[in-house]
Parts: structure tokens; C-alpha cells; sequence
């Protein structure tokens, strides 16, 4: 009769010197995407409304897609063989449906801007802001598993649970101002993040702690993490810049009837 097995909890340990020296390296990147104009207009409730909808609309995508980035990544779990594997299943598993209701919760918040759930599965991003889906896709196909975690789990999540704890505060404004509908259902992707989201990234870093057993896995970790981080900013910088050069601009008729 076999030993009956059961899902355990992932555990945070303490960080080892090159764990500490990895979060805290991580630390000035992450911190570009929290302090942003564009997030601290949002909490102060200054950010124009055409800025927000396109920031909205073109990051989700990103939402959308990212339970499909954590499928890749569990696609990579070889349990029993690889140290780390059994725990990163486990929790792969335990969190891809709570980010796809995370999806549902978004298209709410947006409802709430204005935004149809049509324009937003129809929506393409412009290519800077498209860039961050692009890595990581190509990171959960091409990457290791412990690739895979730190761009997605430890620095989209890591940066996303921290600057939605200063939009959600400041969001109540635009209600005040009668540009948005706030209420239970259009807050609960912010009240999530800002709340639910601030475990993820430190159970990001223990499973890549078990992960990355030598330096090499350690350094593509962390570059992954890093380069997700700056594709994070790119994708801001484009959002917060460029929003008011793509209002109102359509595509050209390309039909071939006059």
C-alpha cells in the first residue's frame, strides 16, 4: 500500500548572501516601475482620462496572457528529478486559476473607465508596450525554469503588488470627478494586488532559491528578472508619453474597393 502524499505549503527561508544580493539588486529596477509618473498620477487621482483608458486597454493583454506564461513555465517541471520542481508544480498549479479570475477582475476595473470588453480583446499594443508580452513569452518557450519565475512570478508581480497599493487609494477621485464608476466590482483587481499580490514575489524568490543550485542558473535568473523589469518601464514610458500621439489615430482603409 503506498504512502499517501499531500501538497505542502511553500515555506520562506532565510535569503543566503547570494539571494539577498540578488532581491536587493532588483530592488532599484523594481522600484522605476513603482514610482513612475504614470502610477503616481493614478494615485493622486491627476492622470488624465485618456491616459488611463490607454493604459488600461494596452496592458490587458499582459493580464490576459499571464496564466499563460505561468503554463509554460509548469510545462518546465520535471518533479523528482530537478531540486525545486515539485515545489514550483505545486504552486504553479495552486495560482494559475486565481490569476485567470484575476483576468475577469481587470475587464471590471476597466468597465469602470469606460472601457467595452470588446475593445479589449481587440486591442493591439503598440511595440513598446507589446515588448513585455513578447519576453515573456519567449522566456516560458526558450528559458530555464528558473527563468521562467523571475521574469513573471518575482518582477512583474514584485512591481505590480507595489504601485497598486497607491492607485487603489487614489482611484476614488475620478469617481468624485464623475470620470469613472467605482465600486466593489471595478476595485477588486486593485484590491487584490495591492493586498493578495504582496506574498507572490517572495514566494517567487524561495522557489528560485531552489531552483538556481549553482551560479549560472543564478545569473540567467537574474538577468530575466532584470530585463522584465526594464521592458516593465519601456512599457510605461510609452504608455505615459505616447498616449496622446495615438488618440484618435485610425488605420488606413487597406480593402481593395474604391
Amino acid at each position: 500500500m503506498g504512502v499517501a502524499r499531500y501538497k505542502e505549503a511553500l515555506s520562506l527561508t532565510e535569503h543566503a548572501p547570494w539571494a539577498r544580493r540578488f532581491w536587493d539588486a532588483l530592488v532599484p529596477y523594481k522600484d522605476q516601475v513603482v514610482s513612475h509618473p504614470l502610477f503616481e498620477e493614478m494615485g493622486a487621482g491627476t492622470l488624465s482620462l485618456a491616459r488611463f483608458q490607454d493604459a488600461l486597454l494596452h496592458f490587458y493583454p499582459l493580464v490576459e496572457n499571464f496564466p499563460k506564461y505561468m503554463g509554460l513555465a509548469l510545462a518546465k517541471t520535471r518533479p523528482g528529478v530537478r531540486p525545486g520542481h515539485e515545489e514550483t508544480k505545486n504552486w504553479l498549479i495552486g495560482n494559475i486559476k486565481i490569476e485567470q479570475r484575476h483576468a475577469y477582475w481587470y475587464q471590471d476595473w476597466a468597465a469602470g473607465f469606460g472601457l467595452s470588453l470588446e475593445r479589449l480583446e481587440t486591442t493591439t499594443p503598440p511595440p513598446a508596450m507589446d515588448a513585455v508580452n513578447q519576453f515573456l513569452w519567449t522566456t516560458g518557450h526558450q528559458g530555464t525554469l528558473e527563468e521562467s519565475i523571475a521574469a513573471t512570478n518575482l518582477a512583474i508581480e514584485w512591481a505590480t503588488g507595489e504601485w497598486s497599493q497607491r492607485v487603489v487609494a487614489g482611484v476614488k477621485h475620478y469617481a468624485e470627478q464623475g470620470r469613472a464608476e467605482i465600486n466593489r466590482h471595478t476595485m477588486a483587481w486593485l484590491r487584490a494586488h495591492a493586498n493578495y499580490d504582496d506574498a507572490h514575489p517572495h514566494e517567487a524568490m524561495e522557489l528560485i532559491k531552489r531552483l538556481a543550485v549553482d551560479e549560472p542558473a543564478r545569473q540567467r535568473a537574474f538577468t530575466a528578472a532584470r530585463r522584465g523589469l526594464e521592458y516593465y518601464v519601456m512599457a510605461l514610458d510609452d504608455c505615459y508619453w505616447r498616449a496622446s500621439e495615438r488618440s484618435g489615430v485610425a488605420l488606413p482603409a487597406l480593402s481593395d474597393a474604391e
